[in-house]
C-alpha cells in the first residue's frame, strides 16, 4: 500500500503545481481576487497533504498499522472532496455559474477528512512499540 501513496502523492503533487502556475498568471484575468485566494487556499490544502501523503507511505513501509493506510486514504479523499470543492467553486465562477449548495458543503467534509488523516497518523505512531 506504500506505494500506492507515493504515486498518489507525486501525481497530486505534480497537479499542485500545475494550478499553483494557473492560479498564480492566469486566475486573475477570470475573477475577482476573492476567487483568486479561495483557489489558493485550495491549492495550499493540497500541497500540505500531499506531503503528509509522502510521510504516510513512508512511515506504512516499516510500520504497517492499519491506522496509516486509514491515514493515507484520509488524506487522498480530503484533497479531492477540500481542494476539489475550492477548484470547483473557482470554475464555476469563472463560467458566471451559481454555486449550487452541494458543492459548498464538500469543503468542510474534506477538512473532516484531513482532521481524520492526522489523527490516524498520529494513532498509527502510537501504536508502535520501539
Amino acid at each position: 500500500m506504500h506505494k500506492s501513496f507515493l504515486v498518489w502523492a507525486a501525481a497530486l503533487g505534480a497537479l499542485a503545481v500545475i494550478l499553483g502556475a494557473f492560479g498564480a498568471h492566469k486566475l486573475k484575468e477570470l475573477v475577482t481576487p476573492e476567487s483568486v485566494s479561495v483557489f489558493q487556499t485550495g491549492v495550499t490544502y493540497q500541497f500540505y497533504h500531499v506531503f503528509a501523503l509522502i510521510a504516510t507511505g513512508i512511515l506504512f513501509a516499516y510500520l504497517p498499522a492499519s491506522a496509516l493506510e486509514w491515514a493515507g486514504r484520509c488524506f487522498i479523499i480530503g484533497i479531492f472532496l477540500f481542494s476539489g470543492s475550492l477548484y470547483l467553486i473557482t470554475a464555476l465562477k469563472i463560467g458566471g455559474n451559481e454555486i449550487p449548495k452541494l458543492i459548498g458543503i464538500l469543503t468542510p467534509i474534506g477538512g473532516v477528512f484531513f482532521i481524520a488523516g492526522w489523527i490516524c497518523l498520529l494513532s498509527g505512531l502510537l501504536k508502535y512499540k520501539a
